[in-house]
């Protein structure tokens, strides 16, 4: 993996940039052969003594991202660092479940056997049932995507799904941790 760490309002160091490489580093048990994917981390520090660390880590099949906020640098790296560790082990044992069916396994993970945290996987797996419990349908009502944001925050959700007037294609608005609004088109 290639590290790429940012520093917003702080410097760098390489104690630091060590200590996010062996965190981050330590993700690579889970898979078979190490990816060779460029691992990005944003490291902020805001005037209120708060500190954020970000990192995505886009790969063939999945993007892992996660963001912690902690008044610790360094305690926010452990922290993100066992938060993409469960993320790796919910989409591991989605993967594992969906083709054992099959009678295939893919390849990106490595066994349970051979990671460390076989026994916390099992328990992922039961804990962790993906169940749909709700079922809605609705029709697309052709629109930009200021209307869309409009009923969106009147619906009082998070998102909103909806064809976009100009493109006729399905799209995604969404309302962002910091307040403002994203809006995600097929390619």
């Amino acid at each position: 993996m290639n590290y790429n760490v940012r520093g917003e309002n702080i410097e760098v160091t390489q104690a630091l940039r060590d200590y996010v490489e062996k965190k981050i580093g330590k993700l690579e048990r889970y898979f078979n052969d190490t990816p060779d994917s460029n691992v990005n981390v944003n490291l902020k520090v805001y005037n209120d003594k708060n500190t954020k660390v970000e990192v995505t880590i886009p790969m063939s099949d999945l993007v892992l991202r996660a963001e912690e906020f902690n008044p610790d640098m360094y305690a926010a790296i452990d922290l993100i660092s066992d938060k993409l560790e469960r993320q790796i082990r919910k989409h591991k044992t989605k993967v594992n479940r969906k083709f054992r069916e099959k009678g295939s396994i893919n390849q990106l993970f490595a066994s349970a056997a051979d990671a460390e945290a076989s026994a916390a996987i099992v328990d992922v797996e039961e804990d962790n049932e993906l169940e749909v419990v709700r079922n809605k349908r609705f029709d697309l009502k052709p629109m930009d995507s200021e209307e869309a944001i409009l009923q969106m925050n009147m619906l009082g959700h998070s998102f909103f799904v909806f064809t976009n007037a100009e493109t006729n294609v399905t799209n995604v608005v969404y309302k962002r941790n910091d307040g403002r609004y994203g809006l995600i088109e097929p390619s």
